[in-house]
Formats: C-alpha cells, structure tokens, sequence
C-alpha cells in the first residue's frame, strides 16, 4: 500500500481558443441568378402595373364617351320631338297663309306678293 498523499491543488491552465468558423461567400454565378430573379419580379410587376393602369385610362375614357353619348341622345329626343312639332302639316298651312301663300290643289302653291307678281309653283 501506498501511503495516502495529501492532494495539491494544482492548477493547470489551459489555453482555450475559439474557432472562427468563415462563411464562404456567395459564388458569382448564384449571385447574378438572384440579382436575375429579382429583376425579373421587378419587370414583371411593373408590367402589370402598367397595363392596371392603362385599363383604369381606358375606363376613365369610356365612361366620359357614355356621358357624352347620353348628352347627346337628350339632344337627339329634343330635335326629334321639335321635327315633330314644325312638320306638323296645320302648323305648315297656317305659316304659309300667314306669308301670303294660299293653296290649290289642283294647280299647286300660289305665292301672293303683291298684285303685279304672281308665280305658281308645282309641288311634285
């Protein structure tokens, strides 16, 4: 048997060092495909944008040319009822009697404007 030592604390340093792990960097290639992928969203998106936008102008436009085409039917409904109205044939006879015009039907419109100028005129 041994005899029994008394233990000494010993220390013992140690050297720890730290591993500085380096990332590699992103190749060249895998870069321009990312840069590629991210314009090619970009130009997409963009495209889409335009033609959203061109499609709100287009309807803008159409929705000026119903206004103006509904102007223009009232017009249209109001020019219609005064044909109506000015080619009525009792409005037509009492404006020519009241021009010295008379009517013979048999021998067509006479004008009457003074005693020494008389026409007559034929309707055909």
């Amino acid at each position: 048997m041994k005899p029994k030592r008394k233990k000494q604390q010993d220390y013992v340093v140690r050297e720890t060092r730290k591993k500085v792990v380096k990332r590699k960097s992103i190749p060249v290639a895998e870069k321009l495909l990312y840069l590629m992928t991210v314009l090619a969203v970009v130009v997409v998106a963009s495209i889409i944008i335009f033609r959203y936008a061109e499609i709100y102008d287009i309807n803008l436009h159409i929705k000026q040319v119903n206004s103006e085409i509904q102007g223009v039917q009232l017009e249209v409904q109001q020019l219609q009822r005064e044909v109506q109205t000015l080619s009525d044939p009792e409005r037509i006879r009492e404006f020519a009697e009241a021009n010295g015009m008379s009517s013979n039907l048999d021998s067509g419109i006479v004008v009457k404007k003074s005693s020494t100028l008389e026409g007559t005129a034929k309707l055909e």
